[in-house]
C-alpha cells in the first residue's frame, strides 16, 4: 500500500522565499556555545572524583577519560558548521552516560542532563525546519517584490 504524501499546509503568506538570514547556520552557535559549556561542566567533574571518597576514584583511567573526553567536546566546537556535526554532537553523550555512571553516578548525571539539552536541540531544529518548509518564518518573506 504506497502512502501518499500530504500536501504542504502553508501560512496566511504562503511559502516565502528562501529566508534572508539562514537559520541552521545560526544554530550552529548555539551547538558550539552548548560544547564549549559541556566541556567546562565535564573537566570540573575533575574536581568531584578528586574530592569523593578522599581520592579512592581518582584514578589514571577515570581522569584520562574525563580530560579526554572534555577536550574532544572543546574541540568539537569548532566543526558546527560541517555535515555530520549534529550526529557527532548526540553521540558524544552515550560515551559520556555509560563509562560516567561507571566512573561516578555524578558524571553520569552530567552526560543526561546534557543528553536532554542535546535532545531539545534537535527538537528545536526540527521545528525550525518544519516551519520553513510550511512558510512560516519571517525571514522568509522579507525583500520580496510584494512589500514595495
Amino acid at each position: 500500500m504506497s502512502r501518499t504524501p500530504r500536501p504542504v499546509e502553508y501560512g496566511p503568506l504562503g511559502p516565502g522565499s528562501a529566508p534572508v538570514k539562514d537559520p541552521i547556520k545560526g544554530l550552529s552557535g548555539v551547538l558550539s556555545g552548548t560544547l564549549v559549556m559541556e566541556a567546562i561542566t565535564i573537566w570540573l567533574c575533575l574536581t568531584v572524583i578528586l574530592k569523593i571518597d578522599n581520592g579512592e576514584l581518582w584514578t589514571t583511567f577515570n581522569w584520562v577519560f574525563i580530560t579526554i573526553i572534555g577536550v574532544v567536546h572543546f574541540l568539537a566546537a569548532f566543526f558546527q558548521r560541517r555535515p555530520g556535526a549534529l550526529l557527532f554532537d548526540v553521540a558524544l553523550q552515550v560515551p559520556l552516560i555509560i563509562i560516567g555512571f561507571v566512573i561516578h553516578w555524578s558524571v553520569g548525571a552530567v552526560g543526561i542532563m546534557f543528553g536532554i539539552v542535546w535532545f531539545l536541540i534537535v527538537k528545536m531544529r526540527a521545528d525550525i525546519l518544519e516551519r520553513q518548509r510550511r512558510g512560516l518564518l519571517t525571514t522568509q518573506h522579507l525583500g520580496t517584490s510584494e512589500d514595495k
